[in-house]
């Protein structure tokens, strides 16, 4: 014989429905205690600020003191005429002006005119400094050009270490030619320092001259050429 259960008797039976119910009023005391504040009912800032000024208060009012205008000057009802001064001793100052009897003679004076070591550029000045072999040339000048050409031509030598690194350009010379007809204060200005070496060179081995001169003074003649270095 099968037993059967009576389903009245069955503790499970709603089950489920309890269990939702459970879970909803879970749910419902954890949003409530999610969402409970609590206030303090004291508050952090002070109150005393918050005290009106009694701007009733009646400010005292200063009173400046004034002072009556001084009286007038009196006006004198006689006139008191002074009596002359004393004779009053002048000072003599004596005189710095030149009389004509103490002139000096312009003649007993000596002016010498006096100009400390005067440079006259090339082309301007009177007598042009003269190149041996050019004494008796008329064109002096075009003469002296043309022989230093042939001094650079001959005395020309390229620096080898420039040829290899294949460095060439043009070496600006500016000389001068001294009152007495020597060459002094070179100064260079090129490319490299090999060519400028080899330009002072050249132009140390220049002869001596005969001076320059302005006035029949001898004086010194600055001179300026470019000596070019070209690779073939």
């Amino acid at each position: 014989m099968k037993l059967k259960k009576n389903p009245k008797k069955d503790v499970n039976r709603n089950g489920g429905i309890r269990f939702l119910m459970a879970l909803t009023v879970v749910l419902l005391l954890t949003y409530l205690a999610l969402e409970w504040r609590t206030y303090d009912t004291t508050y952090d800032y002070d109150t005393a600020m918050n005290v009106v000024d009694d701007l009733t208060e009646e400010v005292p009012i200063t009173k400046m003191k004034t002072f009556p205008p001084p009286p007038p000057p009196k006006v004198p009802q006689f006139i008191e005429v002074a009596s002359d001064d004393p004779e009053i001793l002048e000072t003599i100052i004596a005189t710095t002006e030149v009389f004509p009897d103490q002139i000096i003679a312009v003649d007993s004076i000596s002016v010498e005119e006096f100009v400390e070591n005067p440079e006259i550029p090339f082309a301007i000045i009177e007598n042009v400094p003269v190149f041996p072999d050019c004494e008796d040339e008329k064109d002096k000048r075009g003469c002296f050009q043309k022989m230093i050409g042939k001094h650079i031509a001959k005395n020309f030598k390229y620096p080898p270490i420039s040829q290899e690194m294949g460095i060439q350009g043009k070496v600006y010379v500016t000389f001068i030619i001294q009152k007495d007809g020597s060459i002094g204060s070179i100064q260079l200005r090129g490319p490299d320092k090999n060519l400028e070496a080899e330009a002072a060179r050249i132009i140390g081995k220049l002869p001596m001259m005969q001076p320059g001169k302005q006035r029949g003074t001898p004086v010194k003649v600055p001179f300026s050429i470019p000596i070019t270095f070209k690779l073939q």
